[in-house]
Parts: structure tokens; sequence; C-alpha cells
């Protein structure tokens, strides 16, 4: 059966009339849609531009510091270095250095920071995160300022809290394949018949939870007062320390979806995860729309990531998220034959959105349900100056916020 837009036919108006209807599926239901190409997402797809970080300015520029941002949880400050070099030379050691030095003064800027992350890239082919990827990276706590500061290129590999890029180069997607545009919820793309399919598994789902040998996990055992809190697109500089500081202080867990080439640059934030009791989920390697991409692509988007987390954390990584939650029979089945279990959500808030944090943390708790699954994202600040309020509300609500593996029980 051909692939066709559900809003373009009558059968859409059947299904969405459906859909509004059901009131034990908590969450919309699968669209389907026709193949489009798949694309490079580098950053959540914020349809609102979210307000500017503050500042540092240095005193004494440094050549190659193109900008200082930093950011507050209400309870601890980071700062994101981002460098700029030219390429050729002494790269790395010319790399290592423009850090320290600006690592330094930074602190001197703003005594009160906790940590300072640095992300040095080559000035030629520096396109905004989740472009080509960077030369360098570091984090640097407050408590080790001294010790980064006396690193040599020799001495580097000692340090457990930086990256020197590597001559080998990931797999790669072609730059001519489309954008698709923001999310917009789970979408899968096949025939009337299969997403029809999905809508049942769907809505069964919310009745009595999704089985972990079912081609989509949907959401957990209605009966439970457990809710799983995931978060999407990770890792990243300034954002992870602070997400991390958060969960720490309310005494909650997550599952964290990591896109493998920000798992690549910032390996010690995929430590970070798991040493403090959070799970690693894969969120394909390049962030990109799979179900238009070939089998071998798709896989290989998959498998790359998986080998990458598991080398960093030494767990084997049960879960996967298809970026924009669009999926297809042939996505479900090679996750499947990788033995990962597809996860989708039943709690969006549209926090990439920058709406704001009352809007969010309202959205959040209207929708909390046993079982749930809440899909957040962890480089928008509203959702970091949240999270201490959302888990103790939560909580009054008599729910216990975990990872995915806790909600779907053991395998």
């Amino acid at each position: 059966m051909s692939t066709f837009r559900l809003q373009n036919t009558a059968v859409a108006l059947a299904l969405f009339a459906s859909t509004l209807t059901s009131l034990a599926q908590p969450a919309p239901l699968p669209r389907v849609v026709q193949g489009l190409p798949g694309s490079v997402q580098p950053i959540a797809p914020g349809y609102r531009a979210g307000q500017a970080l503050p500042t540092l300015t240095l005193k004494t520029p440094i050549p190659g510091v193109r900008k200082i941002e930093y950011l507050s949880n209400g309870f601890i400050e980071v700062a994101h270095v981002l460098i700029t070099l030219p390429t050729g030379g002494s790269r790395d050691a010319a790399a290592l250095l423009t850090a320290q030095r600006a690592v330094t003064a930074t602190w001197l800027a703003r005594a009160t920071l906790s940590e300072v992350d640095v992300s040095v890239y080559g000035a030629g082919s520096y396109a905004g995160f989740g472009g080509p990827p960077p030369i360098m990276t570091a984090s640097v706590p407050a408590t080790r300022q001294a010790e980064f500061a006396g690193l040599t290129v020799r001495t580097l590999s000692g340090y457990d809290r930086a990256w020197l890029a590597s001559a080998a180069q990931p797999i790669r997607i072609s730059p001519a394949e489309a954008y698709e545009g923001p999310e917009t919820g789970p979408t899968y793309v096949g025939s009337a018949r299969q997403a029809l399919a999905q809508q049942r598994a769907q809505r069964l789902s919310g009745l009595r939870g999704s089985r972990t040998d079912s081609s989509v996990f949907y959401q957990g055992d209605p009966g439970t007062r457990q809710i799983a809190l995931t978060f999407d697109d990770g890792v990243h500089p300034l954002y992870e320390p602070l997400i991390l500081d958060a969960l720490k202080r309310s005494g909650a867990r997550a599952t964290f979806f990591i896109v493998g080439r920000n798992a690549l640059a910032y390996p010690y934030f995929v430590r970070d995860i798991v040493t403090q009791g959070h799970e690693v989920a894969n969120h394909t390697y390049h962030h990109v729309r799979l179900p238009s991409l070939t089998a071998a692509t798709i896989r290989d988007e998959l498998t790359s990531t998986d080998v990458l987390l598991t080398g960093l954390t030494g767990q084997d990584i049960r879960f996967f998220r298809p970026p924009g939650g669009r999926f297809s029979g042939k996505v479900l089945d090679i996750a499947r034959s990788e033995g990962l279990i597809t996860a989708m959500w039943t709690d969006d808030p549209g926090d990439f959105n920058n709406i704001g944090q009352a809007v969010v943390e309202n959205s959040l708790l209207s929708h909390l349900r046993p079982g749930g699954i809440v899909l957040l994202h962890e480089n928008v600040p509203d959702t970091i100056r949240i999270m201490g309020d959302f888990v103790n509300d939560a909580r009054a609500g008599r729910y216990q916020l975990v990872t995915l593996a806790e909600l779907a029980g053991p395998k």
C-alpha cells in the first residue's frame, strides 16, 4: 500500500477523530506521512529563539576566544568558552595553550563559577554545535583548575576530562539531505495498515502498558506510580553539568538519549551520567531522520552509537529513540535486530520551543500519568531551572521519577 499524508485524505479525518475521542490514549497517535530525506539536526529545534545567555568579557582579550557564556541552575554556575583557531602547525599544542589561558581568565572574570567547559574548533570549519567536530574539548571543575593549567600535550591523556580529535572520522551523512522541519510527535512513516497497527498498540499501552518485547515501548505499567524522566539530544557542554547537578540535588534518576557525535567529543559527560546513577540510550550518531535512509545507513547510525556508548560506560545499551519521533517498519526491524527497544513518550511539553518556565512546568504536571514517559531536552535553560520544582511537585503527587530501564522492568 502506498504511503500518503493523513491530513490530505478522508482517512485522516477518521483517524484524527478517533484520536480525540480515545480517552485511554494520553499522547498523540502516530501519523502516516510520505517518506522524506533524513537530515542532520544539530540542536533541539525550537520555533522561538530563547533568551540570550549572559556572557563574560575578558579584561585582556585572548586571540581565538570567540564567546564565553554562563548559566546557573539556581545552585551552581557553569561557563562555556568557545574558541576558534587557525588550522595547521602545532594544532594540539595551540588548542591546549589557548584553552588553558581562557579557562584561567574566565575564572578571574567570574569567581563564582563551579566549572568551566571549553570547546576548540578550527576557524575555517566551525559551523556551530552539531557541525564539524571540535579539535579539542575539556571540562574543568573549580577543584581542578591548577591541574588543568599544568597540563602539556604529552600529559593531556592523563586528564580524564579532556578530548582531542582523532584522525579517524565517524560515518557521515550527506549534507544534501534536506531538513525535515521541527519535531511534531511520534510519526510513523509507512502504509495506512501499518500505522493503524501502531495506533492500536499505542492505545493498548495506555490501558496496560507496553511490553518490552513489542515493536515500540510507548509507556510503562499504568498501575504503577513510576514515571520515566528522559532527556534527548545529549550531551552538551555548559548544560550537562547543570542538569546533572539539579537531578543530584533532587534525587531523581533519568535516561539520557545521546547523540553519538556529541558523545565522541564530550566523553567525560557520558561517563558522568552513568556514574551518577542515570541511564544512557541511543539517539543515533548524527541526529538524523531515519525512515528514508538505507537500511545500511540506519544500522550504522545505531551500531556506531551503541559501540561508542558501551565503550565509554561499560554498559549494554537497551533503548533507542528515533530523532523527531519519526520511525517506520524498517527502522523498528533494524533496531530490534540490534537488541534495541524503540522508546517513545507520553508527555512532551515542547520545552525546546522556549515557551517559558511556568508553561513547561504546568504542561508537565498536567500530563503526568502512571507509567508515563516524560520527554525533555537538556540544552534548554527553562528545563534546567524548573527541574527541582518539577521533581518535588511530582513527588507530592506520589510519583517516583525513574529511568526507562526501571520503568520497563527486567529484560
